[in-house]
C-alpha cells in the first residue's frame, strides 16, 4: 500500500530511480516489522529460565493472576512481561535479573485525586535468580 502511494507520487517529486529505490525499501521493511512475540504464562517462572538461557524473555499473563489484576486496576488490557539478564553472577545457571510488568489502561491508586485517566503503567524490578528456582546472595561473576 505504502509502495503503491510512492508510485502514485511519482510525477510530482523530483528523485532518481536509487533514492526511489531506498525509500520504497525502506517502507516495506519499516510495514514488516512485527511486535515482540509474547509467551503466555500463568506465572512470571518461565520467563525467568529462559532469561537466564537467552539473555530476555516476553511474555503476557494469562489466568487467575491476570483477571485478578485486571479487577484489581480496572484494566482487561493483556499484562506484559519483559525479563531481561542485568548480569551473570558468581554460581553457573544464575544471573541477576530486570523484569517489567506493564499494562495499559491501568486506573492508578492515587487516593488524592479520584480523577486520574487510565493510562499504560509499568513496574520494574530486579532480583537474582538460578534455573533451579534459588534466590542466592549478590556476587558478581569474576571478569
Amino acid at each position: 500500500m505504502l509502495a503503491a502511494t510512492l508510485v502514485r507520487l511519482l510525477p510530482y517529486v523530483t528523485m532518481t530511480r536509487s533514492q526511489l529505490a531506498a525509500i520504497a525499501l525502506l517502507a516495506l521493511t519499516a510495514s514488516s516489522v512485527t511486535a515482540v512475540d509474547r509467551q503466555a504464562v500463568t506465572t512470571v517462572k518461565p520467563l525467568l529460565v529462559t532469561a537466564i538461557d537467552q539473555g530476555e524473555a516476553h511474555g503476557v499473563l494469562v489466568g487467575q493472576a491476570a483477571q485478578y489484576i485486571g479487577q484489581t486496576f480496572k484494566s482487561n488490557a493483556p499484562i506484559e512481561i519483559d525479563v531481561k539478564t542485568v548480569q551473570a553472577l558468581g554460581e553457573p545457571g544464575c544471573k541477576r535479573l530486570a523484569v517489567t510488568t506493564s499494562q495499559d489502561g491501568v486506573v492508578d491508586f492515587n487516593r488524592e485525586e479520584r480523577g486520574t485517566k487510565p493510562a499504560r503503567m509499568a513496574f520494574t524490578y530486579q532480583f537474582n535468580y538460578c534455573r533451579d528456582g534459588r534466590t542466592p546472595q549478590a556476587r558478581e561473576a569474576p571478569l
